[in-house]
């Protein structure tokens, strides 16, 4: 599912601020900008996403603003600088005139100054704290999002139990006209008949076109989905639905194989659009 978050705080040493962006994805894919003093706690944020979130491409950037406080202080290497200047003089003793390096030469010799180390673990304990409040604003995002595409899936749902319902006032019509047709191409043929062997026939070629397993399934499916949506549980619910989606699908194109009339055609195609309708629907549903 889609969503953004942000989450800023404030600390002796500086700022954070964690952006979360999520976009609709199969599974669970994160993404992590981090600072580079702390790329050895990606494992430990990427743990703390993928306990709330199950599916999605999620992007987590974390920034640092470090004020006077917590910059770093600069540390000398005097000894370093001492064996850099005497190195000069031995160069300038032998070879002759040379100017020797000033105080900024010896300042830019690398080594000679560094940058402290600063102690990350309370911006990292600070952090972790952040995404929790940053994850929870996602999902609750993402949760929103998730009731509107219920409502369109229950919509959907609807209008496939028309459909179903429309296909059965149908069938009689359709057997009846099949039993017609059959007889009139055996009167047009001038033959003499078995009744029991027209029977035999006209029970066969109603078992080709006998779509009733198909709506009841199809009805059942409505009924899984209708549950599903109804939050009864709250695992994978969204590989349920891919699932489910699979299974509608096989169901209308039986329908459509096994139709003998326009209109039962007609209704299996207006299925199958709903149908794909919904299976794009739910690839956003975690």
């Amino acid at each position: 599912m889609t969503g953004f978050s942000r989450t800023e705080c404030d600390a002796p040493w500086g700022s954070l601020a964690w952006e979360l962006r999520s976009v609709n994805h199969r599974y669970l894919e994160t993404g992590l900008r981090l600072p580079e003093e702390l790329r050895a706690l990606e494992s430990r944020f990427r743990q703390q996403v993928a306990g709330r979130l199950k599916r999605g491409k999620v992007d987590c950037a974390l920034r640092v603003n470090w004020d006077a406080a917590g910059a770093r202080a600069l540390a000398l290497d005097l000894e370093l600088a001492e064996r850099v200047a005497d190195a000069a003089e031995k160069i300038r003793a032998r070879v002759g005139a040379l100017a020797m390096p000033g105080t900024i030469d010896l300042l830019r010799w690398p080594g000679v100054v560094r940058e402290a180390e600063r102690d990350v673990e309370p911006v990292a304990e600070l952090a972790a704290e952040a995404l929790d409040r940053a994850l929870a604003e996602l999902d609750a995002a993402r949760r929103r999002e998730g009731e509107r595409l219920g409502e369109v899936l229950a919509e959907r749902c609807a209008a496939i139990g028309q459909l179903v319902a429309q296909v059965r006032l149908l069938l009689p019509q359709i057997r009846s006209g099949l039993r017609a047709r059959l007889l009139e191409r055996l009167a047009g043929l001038d033959l003499e008949t078995d009744p029991q062997r027209l029977e035999q026939e006209l029970a066969i070629q109603l078992g080709k076109m006998d779509v009733d397993e198909e709506l009841d399934r199809l009805d059942s499916h409505v009924a899984e989905v209708r549950r599903i949506l109804s939050g009864e549980d709250e695992e994978a619910n969204g590989r349920r639905l891919d699932f489910l989606m699979q299974e509608f699908n096989r169901e209308a194109n039986t329908l459509g194989s096994k139709s003998v009339d326009a209109e039962t055609t007609r209704i299996a195609v207006e299925l199958k659009v709903l149908i794909e309708q919904m299976r794009e629907q739910v690839q956003n549903i975690e």
